[in-house]
Order: structure tokens, then sequence, then C-alpha cells
């Protein structure tokens, strides 16, 4: 039988038993993504109204290195989402889930800026506590699956994806999210993240503030939150907000830049980086025993895969 006989055979038995570790791992996370129609979520019907206020696009870009670059394109209003441009994330991600080479994603905002939240239109228009809900349900699943990797409707889907945010120019309000669901921050001199919400009569309501909280701790987020605080580079690498300030005198453009500081991460074959990602997902996610149960079957599906088998033949611990 062929090594590719064999993985084949060892993932059918991994994700075939519902008594697997991953699968129970894919279970959990199909139950808490965030919402569904068991929650009273119906996602047709808020797709509908969001696509009464247009304005705005979501590109993606793939690229054969493995690598996706994600632009909220919205210039003129400082790349706030409108109602149309939260269903286009949604179909970008959608997108994203089912790239089989993916190893690492870039989101940024065109013409220098990242984004300014949610455009005023589509705010004023959806005032009713409940249209407002079902919006902020409707972001909080499109998020959770941009960053933690899994869909309600379909649990299989995974995007395992290594994430970046680029922050130029200002990240405010839902823009400030939007930093929290991807993986990294890397801030652009000068650059901005502030979660306005406060002035607006509001708390952030896509999940920004439980990511924040894993990102920082409960104190600073309370801070950020609390305050209003612009975040400067500085203070983003002070409290972890940020991995790296792009400084101006680099080679290269903000975004080529970002490439290459991704592509340290994401060097090498598909599965391995989306595994590699799938078992932090798991530590992050799971109680320690069932993130190790889940450790070990991610280890089985690329143990004796092309990428260890290539590995074992070329190269020696020992040399």
């Amino acid at each position: 039988m062929s090594a590719r006989m064999v993985l084949c055979a060892v993932r059918q038995h991994l994700l075939g038993g519902s008594r697997g570790a991953w699968a129970r791992f894919l279970q959990r996370q199909s139950r808490g993504c965030v919402y569904s129609s068991v929650h009273g979520f119906q996602q047709e019907e808020i797709r509908e109204k969001l696509q009464a206020f247009p304005g705005g696009s979501i590109e993606l870009l793939t690229q054969e290195s493995g690598l996706a670059v994600l632009t909220i394109n919205y210039p003129s209003r400082m790349n706030a989402f409108s109602g149309s441009m939260m269903v286009d994330l949604e179909e970008r991600v959608s997108q994203l889930e089912g790239w089989t080479d993916g190893k690492g994603l870039i989101v940024q905002g065109a013409s220098g800026t990242f984004c300014s939240g949610s455009d005023l239109n589509a705010v004023r228009a959806l005032t009713n506590p409940q249209d407002g809900m079902k919006m902020c349900m409707f972001m909080q699943n499109t998020l959770t699956r941009l960053l933690s990797t899994f869909t309600e409707e379909c649990p299989q889907c995974r995007l395992p994806m290594i994430s970046v945010a680029l922050v130029e120019g200002r990240a405010l309000g839902g823009g400030a999210e939007l930093t929290t669901a991807c993986d990294f921050r890397l801030m652009a001199p000068g650059s901005v993240i502030q979660f306005v919400h406060k002035h607006m009569g509001l708390v952030p309501g896509w999940g920004g503030a439980a990511r924040l909280v894993r990102i920082v701790g409960s104190q600073n987020a309370l801070k950020l939150l609390g305050g209003a605080v612009k975040v400067d580079p500085e203070l983003a690498l002070q409290i972890g907000l940020a991995e790296e300030v792009l400084q101006g005198e680099g080679t290269g453009t903000p975004l080529q830049r970002a490439e290459n500081w991704l592509s340290v991460y994401t060097k090498g074959p598909a599965p391995v980086i989306q595994a590699v990602k799938k078992v932090v997902l798991s530590g992050r996610e799971l109680p320690l025993s069932e993130a190790l149960r889940t450790e070990k079957d991610v280890f089985g599906m690329v143990w004796g895969g092309p990428a260890n088998m290539q590995a074992l033949a070329s190269k020696s611990k020992h040399r």
C-alpha cells in the first residue's frame, strides 16, 4: 500500500469516527460558531436587508505562493462597511474556505487606511434593535469563520490559514474589531487602532471585545474600550496588540513588507502550515485533555504524508 493510500485511510479513520477528538472538536465548533436557526438566526433574511445598502466592495486576490490578500475597498467612506460589503466579506470567506492551497491571508484597506467601521447610512437604517442584533450575529459568524476556521453550516469546511491585519491609517470601531479577527496585526507608522464604540453609545458587537480580551488581557481591554483609547504603534507593541511596526525606511510597499513578514511563517507545504494552525486553534479553544487528543489526531493526518515522507528521504536529524 502506498504512503498516499495509508494517509487517506488514516484520515478516514480519524474524521469518520464520531468518538475521535478531532471529530468532537469539529462538532463542538459547529455548535459554537456562533448562531444558527437554533438561535432564531435566519442568515438569508439579514443578507437581503444588508444588500439594500450598497457601496464599496471586498476584493480577494489569491497567489500561487499560497498567500491571499483581502482588501476593504470603499475609500470615499474611509473603507467603512456598507451593508453589501458585509455580505461580500462573508462570500470572500466562503471562497477562502474552498481554497485548499491557502496558507496565509493579509487583510488590508484600500488607499492607505484600514477601515472606519460601519457606514452610517446602513447603521441609521438598522436602528431597530432586532435588525441591529441580526447584523451583529451575521458579522460575528463571519469573523469567527475568518479567525477560528470553522463554519456552522459546514463543520468540515476549514480556513486553516495564518492571518495578518495590515493596519495603515485608521482602524476604528468595527475596523478595530476586524483587526482582532486576524492572528497577527502589523501597523504602519502613524496608524491608529481605536475602539470608538463608547462615543457612539455602543459596545463592540462583532466579537471584538471577546477577542480583544484574549489578545491583550482583560485589564488592557477594559482600558481600551472604556477610554476609547487611540492605540498608536508604540502602545500596540507594548500591550501585545501588534507584532511589529513596518518602518517607513523599509524597502517595498507596506503590503510587500507584510507579505515578506508573513512568508516566514507560511514557508513550506500547505498541509503542514494548515496543520500548525489547527493544533494552535485546538490549544486555544479546547480544554487541555481534549486539545492533546486533537493534536494527536492532526499529527496522524500529516504523519506519512507527502511532506513528511519527502523530509525523511532528504534530511537527517543528526547531520
